[in-house]
């Protein structure tokens, strides 16, 4: 039996597409919904440049009334939505597909933050704040905003929130999740749930913001959120530690949380690969210590002043120089100093960019398997490719590591690439293997979508997916993403 539905032709089509743009000018003004080429452009590929799509505009709400608006327009006609916010996804989470038949929702215009309640350690903010501004922001406050990573300049917190963001404070301040009190979202009817609460206990049936964090965007649109703060630190002591193996780094973390607990705010591992991209990429890298395979970008924080902190890790530094544990340690004497010891870590992924195209994986192991992992991972890889280039870092004092893989000769990356599913199967069966996971914190977006598949049980599969079909049942939320 033939179906009783018109065709929907290019013509039928291209006539959809112009009423809802002209409805979504009506909602948002006409100056925000963007349709030129050179106006969305950068709106349609993902930064390390491996997805590009389209869509049938750009549409920039300035409010949660406003993209309310805009989601039941096009729930109304059918039409599916991929919400973005900075736009620094490495997995193509906030990328539409090639088709165009999608509005790409900017939540750059959301970008108030509502309150700050100093006595209560809370901030209200809306999902287009810039990370860094909100930083700002607490500090101005006399609050730390913990969360930290390399994009916070540009990244904004509704993409940290939908990918569950880690960063380098996760061992003391948790992930996003751990961060996040309240939330306030649209859900795929155009319905806004309000959970801005800001409280610590709240046991009122299920705990329904953990649904949408880290959930891409496929469940609803976060538009504001409740966030944890902290007293503001009143000493910091950084230091940069040279290092002969991970066996030594994860015996080296063992004796800092020991002797200093939650004063240890960092630990973050990098190989001499990495460091060496640093340098080669960003020349005026301060850089002043013995080369080693290895090393330790240690952090810890609190205490009355930074004299005594950076005294008392320097008596713990010397000690394990004694041992052996260390072979060299720089302790940063100022806060420049200390800024320029995190530039080498944080320029890493930059860098990575600045040299060409790799295999990324972002994966994490319990941490006593992490010298294990590197070590087996690394000889199987150079086994099936030789001359392989292993890039690895991360943040061991949370059992995630960034490990990384290319040619040495930028010639060879693009057939190299190509051996991309053999690559990931190495280190993904591996990281299966040892109780890990293949996304520590940047989440599925497309580029892991089918991986799921493999290392999740049917069972996990058809709860998410059951998920899925209650709070978006036409499944116009982010197609193509986590599922």
């Amino acid at each position: 039996m033939l179906s009783s539905f018109p065709a929907r032709g290019p013509a039928v089509k291209s006539a959809q597409h112009a009423s809802l743009i002209s409805r979504l000018a009506e909602v948002v003004g006409a100056d925000h919904v963007l349709t030129a080429d050179e106006a969305i452009s950068a709106h349609l590929a993902d930064w390390r440049g491996r997805y590009r799509g389209a869509a049938i505009c750009v549409v920039r709400p300035a409010s949660t009334a406003e993209v309310a608006a805009v989601v039941r327009a096009c729930a109304q006609v059918g039409v599916a939505m991929v919400p973005q916010g900075g736009n620094t996804s490495l997995c193509g989470a906030a990328t539409p597909a090639p088709e165009g038949d999608a509005v790409l929702i900017s939540l750059s215009r959301l970008r108030r933050v509502r309150a700050i309640d100093p006595a209560n350690n809370t901030m209200t903010v809306e999902a287009g704040c810039v990370l860094q501004k909100l930083q700002e922001a607490a500090a101005q406050a006399g609050r730390l905003f913990p969360l930290s990573l390399a994009a916070e300049g540009s990244c904004q917190i509704g993409g940290n929130l939908s990918t569950n963001a880690g960063g380098v404070q996760v061992l003391r301040y948790g992930n996003t999740r751990e961060l996040t009190l309240g939330l306030e979202v649209v859900l795929p009817s155009g319905e806004i749930w309000d959970g801005l609460r800001g409280l610590r206990k709240d046991n009122t049936g299920y705990d329904l913001k953990q649904l949408f964090i880290g959930a891409e965007g496929t469940l609803g649109i976060i538009s504001a959120a409740v966030v944890k703060l902290f007293p503001l630190p009143r000493a910091i002591a950084t230091a940069w530690l040279a290092i002969a193996s991970p066996t030594q780094a994860v015996r080296l973390l063992g004796d800092l949380q020991a002797r200093f607990g939650a004063l240890l705010t960092a630990c973050e591992l990098v190989s001499d690969l990495a460091l060496g991209l640093v340098r080669k990429h960003f020349p005026g890298s301060q850089a002043s210590f013995s080369a080693s395979p290895w090393y330790l970008l240690v952090e810890l924080s609190g205490g009355d002043d930074d004299q005594s902190l950076r005294q008392t890790l320097e008596a713990f530094l010397g000690e394990a120089l004694e041992s052996g544990t260390v072979s060299d340690a720089v302790v940063a004497q100022s806060g420049e100093q200390a800024r320029r010891l995190w530039a080498l870590r944080e320029n890493i992924g930059e860098a990575q960019k600045l040299e060409g195209v790799s295999i990324k994986h972002d994966v994490s192991v319990p941490i006593s398997r992490i010298p294990e992992f590197v070590e087996r991972a690394g000889r199987e890889l150079a086994r099936s490719f030789p001359e392989i280039r292993i890039v690895a870092f991360g943040h061991i004092g949370d059992g995630n590591l960034h490990y990384n893989q290319s040619k040495s000769q930028a010639g060879e990356n693009a057939v190299f690439i190509a051996a991309q599913p053999a690559v990931n199967r190495i280190v993904y069966d591996l990281v299966h293997e040892l109780g890990g996971s293949i996304s520590a914190e940047h989440g599925i977006g497309q580029l892991k979508r089918d991986e799921l598949l493999r290392y999740k049980s049917p069972l996990e599969i058809e709860m998410m997916r059951a998920i899925k079909r209650t709070l978006d049942p036409q499944g116009l939320m982010n197609p193509g993403k986590v599922l």
